[in-house]
């Protein structure tokens, strides 16, 4: 998967199209990331009692209500921005070798700048 955690991506396809958001988790063994709000869902939480409180006072209580949250993408739906020209591009992989280890290094196909650095 050529997408990490913290790149900045932009939407293909879905509700929010054109829309661009930074990865806060990516999944590679589900071939999807969850993008910082976008793709948001919402979920029905009921009211319940915190574990592990302390014994004063009553029993402390999580807020319960509508909630919205990140649900996650396809990584095919989603297509990395170029932190140098600011467009989302496609992406390929130098190897190289630095201090006598071997690199994969992603770069920009589109100003074929390094993205890891």
């Amino acid at each position: 998967m050529k997408i990490k955690k913290g790149d900045t991506v932009q939407v293909l396809s879905g509700k929010d199209r054109g829309k661009q958001g930074r990865v806060i988790e990516a999944r590679p063994s589900e071939g999807r990331v969850i993008v910082e709000n976008l793709n948001l869902v919402k979920r029905h939480r009921k009211p319940a009692p915190v574990r592990d409180t302390s014994r004063m006072g009553g029993a402390q209580m999580t807020p319960g209500g509508i909630f919205e949250k990140a649900s996650p993408l396809d990584v095919s739906n989603v297509m990395l921005v170029c932190p140098t020209c600011k467009q989302a591009s496609r992406t390929g992989v130098h190897v190289k070798e630095i201090k006598g280890s071997i690199v994969r290094v992603r770069f920009c196909k589109r100003c074929n700048e390094e993205i890891d650095r």
